[in-house]
């Protein structure tokens, strides 16, 4: 496994890119809750890992615009380990924000 100097100085497991927080968070939130998950719509880089927002189908229906999404965001830390999530919106497929 890469090593990097951390800001004190003590070497560390290198930290993931942005791509791969990407495919982890999705991937990892989608086995905790046992759904497919649907997009990433943002990510930041934290202090100590990652922060995504991950957009899951919470209830399929039919028609599909009669759907429930929610959207859940996940914390990482810096080799892309989930360390916690929370669901921050809930809504209609289809819906606008105002």
């Amino acid at each position: 496994m890469a090593t990097t100097q951390s800001r004190e100085g003590k070497s560390g497991p290198k930290r993931i890119g942005a791509p791969a927080a990407i495919r982890y968070a999705a991937a990892q939130l989608a086995q905790m809750l046992q759904c497919e998950p649907g997009s990433v719509s943002a990510l930041k880089g934290t202090d100590d890992g990652w922060s995504a927002d991950v957009e899951i189908v919470e209830i399929q229906r039919v028609p599909d615009t009669a759907s429930v999404l929610a959207s859940y965001r996940v914390h990482l830390d810096e080799q892309g380990e989930l360390v916690g999530y929370e669901r921050t919106r809930r809504y209609a497929r289809g819906q606008i924000d105002r």
